[in-house]
């Protein structure tokens, strides 16, 4: 089992910026990773993902343009960099590891093993 902790959530003003992180720990970091967010009141959602090189990467289309996921194989890292942050972004932010690939990524059974969540606050 795969041990992951996310990191670098906080509190932000619209248009502001933030990086999260992701460790993994258990395992060797060759994995399809993903992010996913829980709004308050909703479903948790698909954000992006990314192959285990870092070459192939998806977007919500509620985050294109915004959001940059990448990785650091070297520190069994998984980054989720945010600009230009929107009150709307306001969620519980989850990294998870991709575990079965019968299901879409956007999918949340596509992934078996997932992280406790960072918060992340976007102020008008």
């Amino acid at each position: 089992q795969v041990h992951l902790v996310e990191s670098g959530g906080g509190l932000v003003q619209a248009g502001g910026s933030l990086r999260l992180s992701c460790t993994a720990s258990g395992s060797t970091f060759s994995f399809y990773m993903g992010w996913f967010r829980r709004a308050p009141g909703k479903e948790r959602d698909f954000v992006a993902a990314i192959g285990s090189a870092g070459r192939l990467t998806n977007y919500a289309d509620s985050v294109k343009g915004r959001f940059t996921i990448s990785r650091d194989n070297a520190k069994n890292t998984v980054y989720l960099k945010m600009n230009n942050l929107k009150p709307e972004d306001t969620a519980v932010y989850y990294c998870a590891r991709r575990t079965n690939f019968s299901f879409n990524y956007q999918f949340e059974k596509s992934y078996g093993d997932w992280g406790q969540g960072t918060q992340v606050t976007v102020s008008s």
